[in-house]
């Protein structure tokens, strides 16, 4: 079974500033672009029911679309850094769309993630990266951003077991209502009246 996650796409105008991000860090492997992504929810290898499960109740989710922009890079691994990364920005619809899936999971039997979660799109996975080079690298970078774009669905992703970074396969996706629509049951009163 492939390894499972839930993920928010980039779109293409935004994965290629990101590209442009690229190089100059000795010991970095970069992620191609058409796997950047911003991760929701790890799931890992889970068994075919459990996964038909996930998608289930993934489906029933009814959250509005919202909106997100990339800003700033880092680094995770402050002593011996093992990835950069680009920032993004806060937004409350996508934390709590995080949170919902987080108690699905949580309620099939999953264990709890055990990470704080922080949304990102990670750019190159680092090997014997050294810390002034990292440092070097993100000083040089610190001021990166995206124009604003629209989160209009969340995607489940699946991964082989590789040396990091994919590739990554869309299983299915799970769109997000637009918030000018009408979701509060007014236009089902109306139509009963």
């Amino acid at each position: 079974m492939p390894r499972l996650f839930v993920a928010l796409e980039v779109p293409r105008n935004a994965a290629m500033s990101l590209s442009l991000l690229r190089g100059g860090l000795p010991g970095a492997r970069w992620i191609d672009v058409e796997n950047f992504h911003i991760t929701l929810r790890f799931i890992g290898d889970i068994d075919g029911r459990t996964a038909d499960e996930v998608v289930d109740r993934l489906d029933r989710i009814e959250r509005p679309e919202f909106q997100l922009a990339l800003s700033g890079i880092g680094s995770f691994g402050s002593k011996k850094p093992h990835s950069v990364f680009a920032g993004v920005t806060q937004a409350p619809e996508m934390y709590a769309l995080q949170a919902e899936i987080e108690r699905i999971c949580q309620r099939l039997g999953l264990p709890a993630d055990p990470r704080k979660f922080t949304p990102h799109v990670t750019l190159a996975r680092l090997r014997n990266a050294r810390t002034e080079d990292v440092a070097h690298y993100l000083t040089g970078r610190g001021n990166f951003y995206t124009n604003t774009f629209t989160v209009n669905r969340f995607v489940l992703m699946s991964s082989k077991e590789s040396v990091g970074g994919g590739p990554y396969i869309t299983e299915e996706v799970f769109p997000l209502y637009e918030s000018g629509g009408s979701w509060d049951g007014a236009e089902l009163h109306d139509h009963l009246a």
